[in-house]
């Protein structure tokens, strides 16, 4: 069984800590709830939390001064900041203190849960995709490291081509894939349909700031995952060139 992702909120006004709860419950997730600045610090130290919804004006520790201690002290876990403020300077501040999202007051609830799920697909695609899950044709498993594909053109003669790869008729192509590889799939399947560029793969697989080495490894490891599950390398399906840009996995 999934285990729910925990999220903190912490926000002064009840109406609407009391409405986030609700719906968060609703739709999955376990709630803890602090009031102020002060609650939200004690229990950020007694628990790990999956995200935390910050509001931007807090009594006795505001959201700014916990947003900024808990990246000094280098805690990872996402945060969402919440504000009435609509000015893009707070944004931008909020942003620069290390939040990793930042809605306005009054909002969608539909549009925070978007926004939710896209932050915890970001931080971690294995909370979106799991261990095994479909990626274009292929069956991914990422504990086994391995990946599987069924060919799409069967034929009567015992070994036929399909692509570039001789398969036998109806039997299973197994590729065999690094760690490095497996999370690159994760990241792009936790992912889909949206254009993500090298500087974020990079960040997000290899945890480093890229550089121009970083830009020339994660070239190398896109062919070469390419000339693996690609049926042609040279025009990759799976796996999309966006120039300029990055690339994008569009699921079929």
């Amino acid at each position: 069984m999934e285990q729910k992702a925990h999220i903190l909120i912490v926000e002064d006004e009840q109406k609407i800590r009391t409405a986030l709860t609700d719906f968060l419950e609703f739709h999955g997730f376990k709630v803890t709830k602090a009031v102020d600045g002060l609650e939200a610090e004690r229990t950020v130290a007694k628990r790990r939390f999956d995200l935390i919804l910050l509001d931007l004006m807090l009594p006795k520790i505001s959201g700014e001064q916990l947003c900024t201690r808990w990246r000094r002290d280098g805690m990872q876990t996402p945060i969402i900041m919440l504000t009435a403020k609509g000015q893009q300077k707070e944004k931008v501040m909020g942003l620069n203190l290390g939040a990793d999202d930042y809605i306005t007051k009054p909002f969608s609830l539909e549009e925070l849960l978007a926004r939710i799920k896209a932050v915890l697909r970001r931080i971690d695609p294995a909370r979106a995709v799991g261990q095994t899950f479909k990626f274009a044709d292929l069956d991914v498993d990422i504990a086994a490291l391995k990946i599987k594909r069924t060919p799409s053109c069967p034929s009567p003669v015992p070994a036929v081509p399909c692509g570039q790869t001789q398969v036998q008729a109806g039997a299973a192509e197994q590729i065999e894939i690094t760690k490095r590889e497996a999370a690159i799939i994760q990241y792009f399947a936790a992912n889909p349909n949206r254009v993500i560029s090298r500087e974020e793969l990079y960040k997000e697989v290899w945890d480093e700031t890229m550089s121009e080495l970083g830009t020339r490894t994660t070239d190398m490891h896109i062919a070469k995952l390419r000339s693996k599950i690609e049926k042609n390398s040279a025009d990759p399906q799976i796996i999309k060139t966006v120039r300029g840009a990055g690339y994008k996995y569009e699921p079929r």
